[in-house]
Protein backbone atom coordinates (compact mmCIF):
# COMPACT_ATOMS: atom_id res chain seq x y z
CA UNK A 1 0.00 0.00 0.00
CA UNK A 2 1.05 3.39 -0.44
CA UNK A 3 0.73 6.74 0.77
CA UNK A 4 -1.04 9.22 -0.01
CA UNK A 5 -1.87 12.80 0.77
CA UNK A 6 -5.04 13.90 1.16
CA UNK A 7 -4.52 17.49 2.53
CA UNK A 8 -0.86 19.42 3.82
CA UNK A 9 0.42 17.20 6.04
CA UNK A 10 -2.32 14.62 6.13
CA UNK A 11 -1.83 11.30 4.90
CA UNK A 12 -3.30 8.30 4.60
CA UNK A 13 -2.49 4.96 3.61
CA UNK A 14 -3.92 3.94 -0.21
CA UNK A 15 -6.68 1.00 -0.29
CA UNK A 16 -6.29 -0.92 -3.41
CA UNK A 17 -9.89 -0.84 -4.91
CA UNK A 18 -11.16 -3.79 -7.42
CA UNK A 19 -12.05 -2.45 -11.25
CA UNK A 20 -15.45 -4.22 -10.89
CA UNK A 21 -18.39 -2.97 -8.17
CA UNK A 22 -19.11 -5.72 -5.76
CA UNK A 23 -22.76 -7.45 -6.52
CA UNK A 24 -25.49 -6.56 -4.01
CA UNK A 25 -27.14 -9.68 -4.68
CA UNK A 26 -26.90 -12.91 -6.46
CA UNK A 27 -29.93 -12.83 -8.27
CA UNK A 28 -30.22 -11.13 -11.61
CA UNK A 29 -32.64 -8.41 -10.59
CA UNK A 30 -31.82 -7.20 -6.68
CA UNK A 31 -34.36 -4.65 -6.79
CA UNK A 32 -37.45 -6.73 -7.50
CA UNK A 33 -40.06 -8.63 -4.86
CA UNK A 34 -40.97 -11.98 -5.60
CA UNK A 35 -44.48 -12.61 -4.91
CA UNK A 36 -43.68 -16.01 -3.13
CA UNK A 37 -44.09 -16.36 0.51
CA UNK A 38 -44.67 -19.10 2.99
CA UNK A 39 -47.61 -20.56 3.39
CA UNK A 40 -49.69 -18.03 5.61
CA UNK A 41 -53.55 -18.31 6.63
CA UNK A 42 -55.97 -15.57 5.49
CA UNK A 43 -59.22 -15.23 7.98
CA UNK A 44 -60.99 -17.84 5.34
CA UNK A 45 -59.18 -21.05 6.45
CA UNK A 46 -57.43 -21.45 3.24
CA UNK A 47 -53.74 -20.90 3.39
CA UNK A 48 -51.95 -18.71 0.39
CA UNK A 49 -48.42 -19.06 -0.94
CA UNK A 50 -48.79 -15.84 -3.03
CA UNK A 51 -48.79 -12.28 -1.89
CA UNK A 52 -51.42 -10.86 -4.36
CA UNK A 53 -53.78 -13.85 -3.91
CA UNK A 54 -53.46 -13.16 0.11
CA UNK A 55 -54.18 -9.24 -0.31
CA UNK A 56 -57.20 -9.68 -2.99
CA UNK A 57 -58.87 -11.93 -0.37
CA UNK A 58 -58.40 -9.55 2.33
CA UNK A 59 -59.32 -6.63 0.56
CA UNK A 60 -62.23 -8.93 -0.45
CA UNK A 61 -63.06 -9.86 3.26
CA UNK A 62 -63.11 -6.04 3.92
CA UNK A 63 -59.47 -5.59 5.84
CA UNK A 64 -56.75 -3.07 5.32
CA UNK A 65 -53.15 -4.55 5.37
CA UNK A 66 -51.30 -2.45 8.36
CA UNK A 67 -49.00 -0.41 6.31
CA UNK A 68 -50.50 -0.20 3.40
CA UNK A 69 -53.41 1.74 3.88
CA UNK A 70 -54.09 5.13 2.12
CA UNK A 71 -53.56 8.31 4.48
CA UNK A 72 -56.53 10.37 4.94
CA UNK A 73 -56.41 13.66 3.95
CA UNK A 74 -56.32 15.97 7.16
CA UNK A 75 -59.72 18.11 7.35
CA UNK A 76 -58.90 22.00 8.30
CA UNK A 77 -60.93 23.21 10.88
CA UNK A 78 -64.00 25.39 9.96
CA UNK A 79 -63.03 29.15 10.72
CA UNK A 80 -65.41 30.98 12.97
CA UNK A 81 -68.08 33.34 11.34
CA UNK A 82 -67.59 36.82 11.75
CA UNK A 83 -69.97 37.37 14.66
CA UNK A 84 -67.89 35.06 16.69
CA UNK A 85 -65.05 36.87 15.92
CA UNK A 86 -66.73 39.84 16.87
CA UNK A 87 -68.27 38.43 19.88
CA UNK A 88 -64.83 37.27 21.09
CA UNK A 89 -63.34 40.14 20.47
CA UNK A 90 -65.48 42.48 22.42
CA UNK A 91 -65.68 39.85 24.89
CA UNK A 92 -61.69 40.30 25.67
CA UNK A 93 -61.90 44.63 24.97
CA UNK A 94 -64.47 44.45 28.20
CA UNK A 95 -62.31 42.05 30.17
CA UNK A 96 -59.04 43.97 29.88
CA UNK A 97 -61.19 47.27 30.60
CA UNK A 98 -62.31 45.87 33.66
CA UNK A 99 -59.07 44.97 34.50
CA UNK A 100 -57.67 48.39 33.82
CA UNK A 101 -60.01 49.53 35.82
CA UNK A 102 -59.00 47.28 38.91
CA UNK A 103 -61.16 44.82 39.06
CA UNK A 104 -59.49 41.42 39.92
CA UNK A 105 -61.27 38.03 40.29
CA UNK A 106 -61.41 36.50 44.33
CA UNK A 107 -59.20 33.87 43.84
CA UNK A 108 -60.50 30.59 44.95
CA UNK A 109 -59.01 27.79 46.91
CA UNK A 110 -58.86 24.67 44.37
CA UNK A 111 -60.89 21.64 46.33
CA UNK A 112 -58.60 18.89 48.01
Amino acid sequence: MDLVEVAPNRWRMAKPYSVTPPARSALPCPHVISDAMPATEQVDGHFYESKSAFRAVGRALGLTEVGTEKPRLKTSRVSASAETKRARRDAIVKVVAQHRAGRRPIMQEAPQ
